[in-house]
Order: structure tokens, then C-alpha cells, then sequence
């Protein structure tokens, strides 16, 4: 059976047509309208446009032919086009074609494989269509010719088509996975569930990292497009639960419980091997630093040691930044020497180090651990301020009058040497005790601190007092424990190092105003009604005061910072932990050693999006992660139940503080009662807790007098 092409398909005319992306065999019984009545393969009828016919028409035959005798016809034409295009090599056709013509006719290619009648067969045309048709990456149809793609265009379609199909077989191979991942966690409940490693090994090394890798990529940016199609598919059927990569990953044991993904989803490298790559240069500044100490202790000025510097910090603190010294001034007033440390002095800006530290934008403390921003051996060992050891120091020579004002500012890079290294504990005692090696000096800065207090708040400024609890955690993975402590305080100690960092902040920020340097600034422009002036503690207060306040923001020109009352705030004391107080010392010390800053106005307005940005992103970590173990805490408790204080009311809900927890709950109105007061007090039972998505609700509320005398429930 053979015959050959017709020009215009009319009755009796064996035609092909595509469909669900394949050609199909159809006899053309009749027409109407245009349109051509036709019979398919699968004894089907149907109308079709004569346009959208594959330009390969015939053979023609009677078009008075029984149904039965069309299908028997049809099928033979079928069977014999198969076994053609199972010969036909659409490859070597296109590597024969490619850069000799654009495009070409299904007849321009038959007569490159055949000769004589097999050419013009329109079976055997037909049967080399379908084959063009088949080879997409290398030919596309454009009726009444096939287009002819060049070699860069098919290696691209190659590419594209390599990633599909890996697509589709991790999506097949994912879905089945994770299905199974997700009913085994729910049945047992256990993390990881146990025959999970077995699972993912029976699917190939390759699809165990590729799914491994599909799952970080989610946990990192739930909202990435380039892996949301193959997601829709894996998760298909599995419920729409926050956090599903995460939990599916804990299921399988590639991540542990309780896994930070704050880290993950704004780009933040925990652990210490981050620099790794800039070793070279992080040694270099090692040594060099180590021999200039060992000059600077040979000619230190001998009046700077009589200054008796000493840091107090947190017990677990390393990264040391400021110390101070503390004399009286006769008819009152003080002289304040404050030392910051002074990476700024040997800083390799604009390196690979220097734009990786800047990423980093700043130090975590976490309950799990800290996670400095400078690599720990420049951060916590040779820029630290380690007690009776020279460090690079930027010194803040300061005088206050008697009622807490700065009266001058002058900042000198130096050597220094710290005397003691205090914790708040131990500076606490010596405060109280007002005698022995750093009393007297602790005592008189404890009295300059309540006067530069006293002074911001005639100032108009808010200061908020909250008694944070100490989260320990016991154990590890699944196992882990959390305990909410609330250590001895230490309010004076801990009020004499904030003010005197407020006070050197404000005095450097005002000094390099009148000097034109270009600092950061952290403003907060706004006005606050006179009665939030003070200090607040009770809860209640520091709602209300805190609600009135507006977000502070960094900005490039001095302005006032209503809540800490004060008129130009630049960060600098915290050069080790925050870049942005790197940059700012960095230009106090240019301005100080050439009389120009490093950077203009404009190249610091041009830094700020982007160190906003990872500013925010590592403050997010640092805000919800704390939250997430006091709310494990809150779940893991016997008896989750609460002394809890009403700080605001709305029609339909209460939100009251939590003291022993320092975070704020809402309930039903319902549940407290229709009578309800700022400074009220209930116990609450608190349920309904998931710490992964950061939930917590009140199932319960009873009205109380409120905490005993020691501050217990």
C-alpha cells in the first residue's frame, strides 16, 4: 500500500493532525463550512480546520469507502509510517543541515535519505515528519517547513530539557518519599523517624542529595520560584503546615529538632568557619598586631596605666569593646576616660574580609551559643580588650559637670592596657562594697551614671526596665530542655555600662558633627508626650510608654533620639560586634590621623540600603529564636500556668504580659471578664503552644493579687 501527496485535502484523502503533542492518522469523509469531517484511527469522528493539518496530505482514495474498509486503511497507512520513523535518523539529518539552510521542506530532507519512489511516497514523508516532529531540540514545524535550530540554540534546548526530565524523576521519586517520610512521623512521632535513612538510600545517592538539597533550598526561602514547581508536585497530598520542609527534614534526620532556620532564611553562618577562605589575611593582621603590642607595651604612657581601666561584662562575654576609667573633679563633675577596642586601626577595608564581616553586619547571642561577626581570632582574642594586655584602642577623654552634662569630647587613638576584666556580679559587689582594688573607681562611676540618667530624662527620654530571664538549655536534639532562670540582678553595674555607652555614643556623635565627619547616626525624631519621660518597670507602663514610641532608624546626619534623650547618637562602642560602630570608628580614626574622613557623605549614604538590610535580617534572628525556647519551655512545662499582668484591652481581646517569660499574650475578652484594668493581675494557663510557628494561646484566666514579695507565682 503506497501512494503519493495530494495539494488540498478533499473526501478520501488520508490526512495527520496533532494532539496531546503527537500526530494522528484520520480519513476525510466530507466537509462543511470550511471544515473537514473526519474519521480517525480510533473510529472517532470530528471536525477539523483544514489549516491545522500536517502538511503531508494523502494518498487519496474513493470517498465512498465502507467505515470499515477507512479503519482497515488507516490502519496499514499507521503500521507501515511506524516502522519508517523507526528508521529514520533525525539527528544525522540535522547535523547534515544545520548551517547550510534555515529551514526546510519535509521533501528537501526525503531526498537526502532516499531515492526514486520512496522520495515523493507520502508514507514515507509522513513517517520522516513525525520524526522531525519528535526531535524538538533540533526542529520546530513552522507549516508548510520544519525550522532547522543552530547548534547553540540545541545545546541550550538540550540543557533545558536534561533539567526537566531530572525534574520530573526527582518529583516522582520526591513524592512518594515524602508521603512515606510524613505518615511514618505522624504514626510514631518520633524524630527522625527510624527506617528513614533506609528509605533514602533505596533511592540512589544522586536523588537522596537532590531531594536533601530540595528541602534546604525550601527551609531557606519558602518563596524560591526556581524550585516551586517541583515542590507543588513532592508536596502534593501532604498538608499545608507551616514549616513542611523543615518538619520533613527533621523527619529524615538531615537536620536536628529544635534546627535554628532564622540562620538559614537570612544567609547567617553560625559557626566560626566562615572565613576560612581569607585566612591569609586574618593571619597576617595576627601577627602584625601581635608585634606593634609588643612596641606599644615598651613605650605605654605611664599616666594611662594610673587611668586603672577596667571592662565589665557578662560572665560568658568574649569579645570585649569598652573599659573605663573614673575620676572625680574637684567642686564636681567627673572626668570619664572611656577605651573602645580599635579594629578600626588596622582594618583591611574594601577586602573579601572586610565585605564578608560587613554581610555579617553583626554578632548573635543566642541561648545556643554566640556567633561573632568578626572571625573569633580577631574578635574575642587579639582586638578584645583582655585584661593586661595592650590593645589597639580608640580613647574617649570626657568631662561631665555635676548635674550629668557632657561638658567636652576628645578622642585620641591609642595603646591601651585594661587593668581588670569584671563581670557584672563582681562589679556589682565592688559598687556595694565602695572599697578595694576598682570600688572606690566602680562607686563613682555608679554616681555618675544616675546623674547622666537623671540627665537624659529631664531630657525627655524613656527608660525601660525589663528583667529578662537566663534561657539554659540541658541535653540535645529531640532530648533538649529548657530552663527559664532569673539570675541575681545587677542594676547598678549594669546601669553604670549602659549610661557610660549612651554618654560616649552621644559625645562621639556630637563631636564629629561640629568636626563635619560623616557618622551613622541611630535617630528617632519624633515627640514624645512629657509623661513618658522616667523610668518604667511595671509592666503596664512599658506597654503604654513603649506604644507611644516611634521606630529608631540609621541615617547619615545627626538628630535627635527621642527615647534615649538625646541629640546626635552615633554607635561606635561596639567596633567587635556591629558593623556599622566599625565604620563610624573607622572614620573618627582617619579624621584623627589625617584630618579627612575615609568616607564622604555620599559614599556612606550609598553603604546604608544594603547594611540596613542585613542589619534587619540578622536582628530578626536574634528577636525570634529566644522567643522560640521560651515558648518550647512553655510546652515542655507540667504546669503551664503564669502570673500574668493586663496591659492593654480591644472589644474582643486582652493582651497581658508575662513577667516570667518577657513576652506579651492575648486571650478572649471573654475569658478575664467584662471589668478589666491597666495593672490588673490574673494567672493564665497557656496552651495551644507551637514554638515553630511561633504560636501560644491563654485556654485559661483567673483573677490573682498578683506575684508574692520574692517575684515567684
Amino acid at each position: 500500500m503506497s501512494g503519493s501527496t495530494v495539494r488540498h485535502p478533499v473526501p478520501g484523502c488520508v490526512v495527520e493532525f496533532m494532539q496531546a503533542n503527537r500526530p494522528h492518522i484520520a480519513f476525510v469523509v466530507g466537509e462543511k463550512s470550511g471544515r473537514l469531517k473526519l474519521l480517525t484511527l480510533n473510529s472517532r469522528e470530528m471536525n477539523h480546520k483544514q489549516d491545522r493539518l500536517l502538511p503531508w496530505i494523502g494518498p487519496r482514495y474513493a470517498p465512498d469507502l465502507s467505515r470499515q474498509e477507512v479503519l482497515d486503511l488507516l490502519a496499514g497507512h499507521e503500521e507501515r509510517r511506524a516502522k519508517i520513523e523507526s528508521e529514520v535518523d533525525a539527528m544525522y539529518l540535522w547535523s547534515f543541515a544545520q548551517g547550510e539552510v534555515p529551514s526546510a521542506g519535509v521533501e528537501w530532507f526525503a531526498d537526502l535519505l532516499w531515492d526514486g519512489d520512496e522520495a515523493s511516497d507520502v508514507d514515507h514523508l509522513a513517517a520522516l515528519g513525525r520524526a522531525l516532529l519528535g526531535c524538538k531540540t533540533h526542529f520546530k514545524l513552522d507549516p508548510p517547513v520544519f525550522l532547522i535550530h543552530p547548534e547553540e540554540k540545541v545545546e541550550a534546548r538540550l540543557r533545558e530539557q536534561k533539567i526537566a526530565e531530572e525534574r520530573e524523576k526527582l518529583a516522582a521519586a520526591g513524592r512518594s518519599f515524602f508521603k512515606q517520610l510524613w505518615d511514618a512521623r505522624q504514626r510514631s512521632g518520633a524524630v527522625p523517624v527510624k527506617d528513614a535513612g533506609v528509605w533514602a538510600a533505596e533511592l540512589g545517592l544522586e536523588l537522596e542529595q537532590r531531594l536533601a538539597g530540595l528541602l534546604r533550598t525550601r527551609i531557606a526561602n519558602p518563596e524560591d520560584q526556581e524550585s516551586d514547581q517541583v515542590w507543588k508536585v513532592v508536596s502534593k497530598g501532604l498538608p499545608e503546615v507551616p514549616h513542611l520542609p523543615l518538619l520533613l527534614a527533621q523527619a529524615w534526620g538531615i537536620i536536628p529538632a529544635h534546627y535554628n532556620f532564622h540562620l538559614d532564611q537570612n544567609d547567617y553562618r553560625a559557626d566560626d568557619g566562615w572565613w576560612t577562605e581569607y585566612e591569609t589575611v586574618v593571619h597576617g593582621l595576627t601577627e602584625r598586631i601581635k608585634a606593634e603590642a609588643q612596641a606599644a607595651e615598651e613605650g605605654m604612657d605611664a599616666e594611662r596605666l594610673a587611668d586603672r581601666l577596667v571592662s565589665v561584662d557578662a560572665a560568658t562575654t568574649r569579645d570585649l569593646d569598652d573599659a573605663f576609667a573614673i575620676r572625680p573633679l574637684e567642686g564636681g563633675g567627673w572626668r570619664v576616660l572611656v577605651a573602645l577596642a580599635c579594629p578600626a586601626m588596622f582594618w583591611p577595608w574594601c577586602s573579601e574580609l572586610d565585605r564578608a564581616v560587613a554581610y555579617r553586619a553583626s554578632s548573635l547571642y543566642l541561648p545556643e551559643g554566640s556567633s561573632h561577626m568578626m572571625p573569633e581570632v580577631l574578635g574575642t582574642d587579639i582586638f578584645s580588650l583582655c585584661e593586661k594586655t595592650p590593645r589597639p584602642a580608640l580613647l574617649v577623654d570626657c568631662e561631665v559637670d555635676a548635674r550629668g552634662r557632657l561638658v567636652s569630647c576628645r578622642p585620641e587613638a591609642a595603646w591601651a592596657r585594661v587593668t581588670a576584666n569584671m563581670t557584672y556580679d563582681e562589679a556589682e559587689d565592688a559598687i556595694d562594697a565602695g572599697a578595694g582594688d576598682h570600688g572606690a573607681n566602680l562607686a563613682i562611676g555608679y554616681e555618675l551614671a544616675e546623674a547622666l540618667r537623671m540627665a537624659r530624662i529631664q531630657n525627655g527620654a524613656a527608660v525601660i526596665i525589663r528583667h529578662e530571664p537566663e534561657i539554659e538549655l540541658e541535653g540535645e536534639g529531640a532530648d533538649t530542655r529548657v530552663q527559664l532562670v532569673f539570675k541575681p540582678q545587677t542594676p547598678k553595674s549594669q546601669l553604670l555600662v549602659s549610661e557610660l555607652m549612651i554618654m560616649v555614643n552621644s559625645a562621639l556623635g556630637s563631636w564629629a558633627a561640629e568636626h563635619s565627619i560623616p557618622l551613622y547616626y541611630r535617630t528617632q525624631n519624633i515627640a514624645l508626650p512629657k509623661e513618658s519621660a522616667g523610668v518604667w518597670e511595671a509592666p503596664h507602663e512599658v506597654y503604654r510608654v513603649v506604644r507611644s514610641l516611634g521606630p529608631s532608624c540609621l541615617e547619615t546626619r545627626p538628630a535627635r533620639h527621642a527615647t534615649l534623650g538625646t541629640e546626635a547618637y552615633s554607635p561606635v562602642s561596639s567596633p567587635l560586634r556591629r558593623y556599622a560602630d566599625l565604620v563610624n570608628e573607622g572614620q573618627i580614626l582617619h579624621y584623627l590621623e589625617h584630618g579627612t574622613p575615609r568616607l564622604t557623605a555620599g559614599e556612606m549614604e550609598a553603604m546604608l540600603p544594603t547594611l540596613t538590610c542585613r542589619m534587619e535580617a540578622v536582628g530578626r534572628i536574634q528577636r525570634f529564636r529566644p522567643r522560640y525556647w521560651k515558648l518550647l519551655a512553655v510546652k515542655q512545662s507540667i504546669n503551664p500556668t503564669y502570673d500574668s499582668e493586663i496591659v492593654d484591652e480591644a472589644p474582643n481581646f486582652v493582651t497581658a504580659a508575662v513577667p516570667d517569660l518577657q513576652i506579651f499574650v492575648r486571650g478572649s475578652k471573654k475569658m478575664f471578664g467584662d471589668k478589666i484594668v491597666p495593672g490588673q493581675h490574673f494567672d493564665i494557663r497557656l496552651g495551644k503552644v507551637d514554638p515553630l510557628a511561633n504560636e501560644i494561646h491563654v485556654v485559661e484566666a483567673w483573677e490573682s493579687e498578683g506575684p508574692d514579695t520574692n517575684g515567684s507565682e
